[in-house]
């Protein structure tokens, strides 16, 4: 009689919950899981570096148990019902490969938090930081001062957020093609009670924008080349495509951006777009463009500035 599955090593006795019996406490889980992990060679890009930080976020999350706080709960034993839900969510991280952020629907930002799910890329950016750290100071000088600010390609509202939450006094625009992500974005925006200040706007780029102008536009666009999309890990393929690819040489977008922001900038406004590992191929497009690249704490050379004056 055969036995042809992939649990190799739930093969042994089983209880009710379907998890191997050996597995009885919280150490027990987070043992398991970072074997498994390691063995099945996952790929953590989506908010943890390495099997055992993502091992212990999916754990904590599905006990709801504080996320900071791993060490008192270590020896706890588990309940049926825990045990079944804990390890079926497991059994999904490793079979069939699907981002932590969309086991448990959320992503952070630093000490944000945000709703995600299939239809948006999971968040993460460079220009998070960037807005929480200096919020392009000295480029922009007062906070207070800016009355208008345009998050292009939005997905899930993030960063659109994180500008009201950096300058009080913006209306913010939260543009994007997808109306399904934008669906995302609108629940995200009133979780942190911003619907009044947040505007979710579909549209391709600048195209539904009009005459509308901007003391700082931001954006985390598409930027990944044809030849990175079809290198990418798995994980990575239950993101949307329309989110990460842009051509050939990934700056599909990135050329659309500097060729039209320039009319939707206050006199001293400014541009910021992250543009990921591709600044070698962004400064040999545009060699006649004066680029500022930003450092942050996760790298330097990722987002470039541009003061209105310097755009095409």
């Amino acid at each position: 009689m055969s036995h042809d599955h992939d649990h190799r090593h739930d093969d042994g006795h089983q209880d009710d919950s379907g998890a191997p019996e050996e597995l009885i406490t919280l150490r027990d889980f987070l043992r398991w899981a970072v074997s498994r992990f390691n063995e099945a060679g996952l790929y953590f890009g989506h908010g943890t570096a390495e099997a055992y930080d993502e091992a212990a976020y999916l754990i904590l999350h599905t006990l709801h148990l504080p996320l900071d706080r791993l060490e008192p709960f270590l020896d706890a034993s588990l309940t049926a019902d825990e045990r079944e839900t804990l390890h079926a969510i497991l059994v999904r991280r490793v079979e069939e490969r699907v981002p932590a952020a969309y086991l448990t629907h959320e992503a952070w930002l630093g000490s944000y938090r945000f709703y995600v799910d299939e239809r948006v890329l999971v968040p993460r950016s460079h220009i998070a930081e960037l807005l929480a750290d200096e919020a392009f100071s000295p480029w922009l000088s007062d906070a207070e001062d800016i009355a208008d600010a345009l998050d292009l390609c939005t997905g899930s509202g993030c960063l659109a957020i994180l500008l009201a939450e950096a300058f009080p006094h913006a209306q913010v625009d939260a543009v994007d093609i997808s109306t399904d992500a934008l669906e995302v974005a609108k629940r995200n925006i009133a979780d942190y009670d911003l619907t009044g200040r947040v505007q979710p706007i579909h549209s391709d780029l600048f195209d539904g924008l009009r005459d509308r102008s901007y003391d700082l536009i931001i954006s985390n666009p598409p930027y990944v080349t044809a030849e990175s999309m079809r290198a990418l890990p798995e994980e990575y393929r239950h993101e949307p495509a329309l989110a990460l690819a842009a051509g050939e040489d990934g700056l599909d977008i990135v050329r659309r951006i500097l060729a039209e922001t320039r009319v939707h900038l206050k006199p001293d406004g400014v541009l910021a777009v992250e543009v990921g590992g591709n600044r070698v191929i962004v400064e040999r497009a545009f060699p006649d463009l004066d680029f500022t690249w930003l450092e942050s704490g996760n790298g330097a050379g990722m987002v470039f500035l541009l003061v209105r004056e310097q755009l095409p």
